[in-house]
């Protein structure tokens, strides 16, 4: 062999056999976790603890301000918001708001379903969706409540109204962009099962689309949530009657302030319920269960 091809092989190494070890010598492999560490792995604890440091940041400031009719202590809010719910009137102005708050929501998620079905079924639908959708969506739902009021009189059909505008367009939005987003490979599947229209949706789309279509009906809870307080703080004002808004309105108006921080601390409380309760139990039921959320 020549010297010039010997150089162009790769370096032969030497071979050795290595001795297999002790794993008993390693030292320790799996450590249990100190008591500290499970703690600090859940999840509720630790937005537990949050809510106990902004409560004691909220009872300091206000101490040190010392002005409960600008801004109540953490405490004075509690006795305000036990008062009322041992009176009763904050839990009946609460059930009247939840009362108006699904007929608005229900109506608005089958609308939004209703429209996204058609959008995918048809061209003409998709553009429907998609021209509505970007003349409606950024109009504030409130804005819309003097045509309700005009249109359906004082009642609760000009609050739905405005929840319906403030449910339809995020839920479509959201879902219309999940149903673009599933592989081609489940869009031939159904087909190949002769799968169409309705049918189509119902049991590709939707079940590909679902984590999306989740978001969308959190999007639209927390903008039916919020829309429904600011209607009733006109819509008491108008009609002498209302829920947690025109409670909010009225004590305003009576100088409780630590009522009105007790209407907004409910207000807080029930979006958190359904958020960490009601839709986390649908999350944990099915797309988390199937592995399509983290």
């Amino acid at each position: 062999m020549s010297a010039g091809r010997a150089a162009l092989l790769p370096p032969s190494r030497p071979e050795f056999e290595r001795e297999t070890l002790d794993a008993r010598n390693i030292g320790e492999i799996e450590r249990p976790l100190s008591l500290l560490e499970r703690l600090g792995n859940i999840a509720a604890l630790r937005r537990l603890l949050l809510l106990v440091l902004l409560a004691a940041v909220w009872q300091a400031y206000a101490s040190w301000l010392d002005n409960p009719l600008i801004f109540p202590t953490f405490a004075d809010t509690v006795a305000a918001l036990v008062k009322g719910v041992a009176s009763g009137e904050l839990v009946a102005r609460t059930v009247t708001s939840i009362k108006v708050l699904v007929m608005g929501y229900a109506a608005g998620v089958a609308a939004a379903a209703l429209l996204t079905g058609f959008a995918v079924s048809t061209r003409i639908g998709t553009d429907l969706l998609t021209t509505l959708t970007a003349m409606f969506n950024p109009l504030p739902a409130i804005a819309l409540l003097p045509l309700g009021l005009l249109w359906f009189g004082l009642g609760n059909p000009s609050l739905i109204f405005v929840l319906i505008h403030s449910v339809l367009w995020a839920v479509s939005l959201n879902t219309f962009s999940g149903f673009l987003a599933v592989s081609q490979t489940l869009r031939m599947a159904g087909h190949n099962y002769g799968l169409r229209g309705l049918r189509y949706v119902a049991r590709i789309l939707v079940p590909a689309a679902l984590p999306a279509i989740l978001t969308g009906l959190k999007v639209g809870w927390a903008f039916a949530w919020r829309t429904l307080i600011a209607a009733e703080l006109v819509f008491g004002v108008s009609s002498g009657s209302g829920g947690l808004g025109w409670f909010i309105y009225e004590n305003k108006n009576e100088l409780e302030t630590a009522n009105v921080f007790a209407g907004l601390f409910t207000v807080i409380m029930i979006g958190l319920v359904v958020e960490s309760v009601v839709f986390r139990a649908v999350e944990n039921g099915t797309v988390r269960k199937w592995g399509m959320q983290q």
